[in-house]
């Protein structure tokens, strides 16, 4: 028999996204692996038996002190896997809104002195420490949502020291939270406020220091760039991508946010392994995607908060045969932690299905930032995962407050943060 020290039983519906190519596109989308009746056992951090609940008993035995819960008939479903956040900064930006609900323009915001840069100046001036400790309590609150491997950008320093300062961060985060954190540098998220009049010798400082130094630390695994025009053009953009490409990064790419900007044909054409928000994409583009195998990261809360009146293509994009995967984007511009909210905001406003939505938050998302061993339940694979309180998978896309009962991260449950890390 199997020994285990943890045994879930009673699971009314398991999700296992174990069968079909990764990542998932077209009708695979779809395919869930669902089983009924289920039970699953952890060993050592990682699955090592997955079935049906009445074959349990004569497979799986557990080790002295291990534990058996029940689901209560509840479904399970792999830890999310949150392709595409900012959640490594200091202050917020509430004071904006008012601004914002009475049609501001990005500028005026800036001229009040609120925008992306205000986050640079918090951020700056914050210390290791206050860094460290308002990010992990972010983090903490997207575990108890069930997100357990998550991307985490650079981009609110826009220095050469700040940037490195801010990615040796990510690992003593890891280690503080458990969680399974994928570092991108983002040292080109807008230009820094120092070269706003010289923005060529910004790139050269990305291309010829940042980027050889990022690597030789080994403290990044992907470079991203907001290809956008008053961010960075095509070409700038290609540059920079391209050196990245030649040191070893994966690279990603900020496109057709605002408005269209080339940015999806770059992605294509290097190929990038995700093109990211793409509210602006045109058919020409996503077949393009289509064709090179580039990922298209929907945030489908973003357009809500920061594009009014926009709203992501979910529909379309797999409509064209491009994979999808989702992320929270979480930032002082999009502040949302939960990926259940962000998996309903997909459904109801991206038109994806509930199954293609959890297939777009788990195993394409997991393909999206290199962790091809996420966002699946089989033996082998880690045990990341969430128990849900409710009867059906579909739930998950249908309704916007399924908060998991329990979630796992190599098979040690996540406690729900303290009222201190809640403010």
């Amino acid at each position: 028999m199997i020994a285990a020290d943890l045994l879930v039983t009673d699971i009314g519906e398991l999700a296992t996204l174990a069968r079909g190519p990764v990542p998932r596109i077209g009708a695979d989308a779809e395919e869930l692996g669902l089983l009924s009746d289920a039970a699953v056992a952890v060993a050592d951090g990682r699955f090592v038996w997955v079935g049906r609940e009445r074959a349990a008993s004569r497979s799986v035995r557990l080790r002295t002190g291990g534990r058996r819960l029940s689901a209560r008939g509840g479904v399970m479903v792999p830890g999310f896997v949150d392709a595409h956040t900012h959640v490594l900064f200091a202050g917020n930006r509430a004071f904006e809104l008012p601004l914002k609900v009475r049609g501001a323009s990005y500028s005026e915001i800036a001229r009040a002195g609120g925008g992306l840069y205000s986050t640079v100046r918090a951020t700056r001036k914050a210390s290791d420490a206050e860094l460290l400790a308002a990010t992990e309590s972010r983090l903490r609150r997207m575990a108890r949502w069930g997100s357990t491997s998550i991307e985490v950008k650079s981009g609110y320093a826009l220095s050469l020291e700040g940037e490195l300062r801010l990615l040796r961060l990510v690992p003593r985060l890891a280690r503080r939270t458990g969680l399974g954190l994928v570092p991108t540098f983002l040292g080109a998220h807008a230009i820094a406020p120092e070269y706003r009049v010289r923005p060529e010798a910004y790139v050269d400082l990305l291309v010829r220091e940042a980027l050889p130094r990022v690597v030789r630390q080994r403290i990044a695994r992907f470079c991203d760039v907001f290809c956008e025009p008053g961010f960075f053009s095509v070409r700038q953009s290609e540059r920079l991508l391209r050196a990245a490409l030649s040191l070893g990064l994966g690279v990603k790419i900020h496109a057709e946010e605002f408005v269209l900007s080339g940015g999806a044909r770059l992605a294509s054409r290097l190929p990038a392994v995700s093109a990211e928000h793409l509210l602006a994409a045109r058919a020409e583009d996503r077949a393009l995607l289509a064709a090179s195998g580039v990922t298209a990261v929907l945030l489908p809360v973003t357009a809500l908060t920061a594009s009014p009146g926009a709203r992501s293509p979910g529909r379309e994009m797999v409509d064209a045969g491009v994979p999808v995967a989702l992320g929270t984007d979480c930032s002082p511009n999009s502040w949302v932690e939960g990926m259940p909210i962000v998996l309903a905001h997909a459904v109801h406003s991206a038109r994806l299905s509930p199954a293609e939505a959890l297939t777009a938050a788990t195993v394409n998302a997991a393909h999206a930032i290199g962790l091809e061993a996420a966002g699946t339940v089989a033996v082998g694979r880690p045990a990341d995962f969430s128990v849900l309180p409710v009867r059906t998978v579909d739930q998950l896309g249908y309704r916007f407050d399924v908060i998991p009962a329990h979630v796992f991260r190599q098979g040690n449950p996540i406690s729900p943060p303290t009222l201190r890390q809640y403010l």
